[in-house]
């Protein structure tokens, strides 16, 4: 995992926890924005890595859906999709 995954994340974490300084909604579709690339990214290296051991792509997809990484994703954008239409 890069530190760029772990800022974007840290970044919706407060974004979505922070009622002070609440974020824009630009900065939130921004942040949307680059977690949906890097849960494309995570999917897409997956069902690549995947096809060159010849695994099916449905047991992947499977595995994908208790993927940890992709569970924090998800729980962030929802978080953020949430605020998105707050403001």
């Amino acid at each position: 995992m890069g530190t760029w995954y772990q800022a974007t994340l840290e970044k919706a974490k407060i974004m979505s926890e922070t009622t002070l300084t609440p974020a824009s909604a630009e900065e939130i579709a921004e942040v949307i924005a680059e977690l949906e690339q890097y849960r494309q990214r995570i999917i897409d290296d997956s069902l690549e890595t995947a096809k060159g051991v010849k695994l099916p792509k449905k047991l992947v997809m499977a595995q994908l859906e208790k993927h940890p990484e992709i569970a924090k994703i998800d729980a962030a954008l929802e978080r953020l999709r949430s605020q998105q239409w707050a403001t």
